[in-house]
């Protein structure tokens, strides 16, 4: 009980290495209680910019899924299957439904479609088994495109 702030903080940071969720409850708990000086705010910030990389990331990740799955649709229409476009289908929600949430990640779109596509393009080549110059060198596909393009396999025509 005779611990120091900076003692308890150390033994936070500590706790936050070894077990990250309870470090967590205790911190939020300590800013509820307004328990100011007892918090490890750097470790709170860096949280917090985790927090918001990870949201950044979920983008990311539904518009290289997106692009994986138009890539292999432009250039393997023979195996085009219900399962692409159901993927298609979902993944343009995520991204939707990402930048509604954070419309702060809107100022990072071209990034997030940058990055997305240097991933989905290497990973459409494995897939499909053609070589990565089958596929071109710059996104061939603006925002709108990849949200708006009709993408419908048969019998599904609304």
């Amino acid at each position: 009980m005779g611990r120091s702030v900076a003692g308890e903080k150390t033994a936070a940071s500590m706790t936050k290495e070894a077990d990250l969720y309870s470090w967590a409850v205790r911190q939020a708990e300590l800013l509820r209680a307004g328990r100011l000086s007892e918090i490890d705010p750097a470790a709170i910030a860096e949280e917090i910019d985790d927090v918001g990389e990870e949201e950044y990331h979920r983008l990311e990740s539904a518009l290289r899924v997106l692009m994986l799955h138009l890539l292999k649709w432009d250039h393997q229409p023979e195996m085009r299957s219900r399962s692409w476009t159901l993927s298609i289908l979902d993944h343009r929600k995520r991204a939707q439904r990402q930048l509604r949430k954070n419309p702060g990640l809107r100022s990072r779109l071209d990034e997030a479609l940058e990055a997305a596509y240097e991933d989905a393009q290497l990973e459409a080549s494995s897939e499909t088994g053609l070589p990565v110059r089958a596929f071109p060198p710059r996104r061939p596909f603006d925002y709108a495109e990849i949200m708006e393009r009709p993408v419908v396999w048969p019998g599904d025509e609304a």
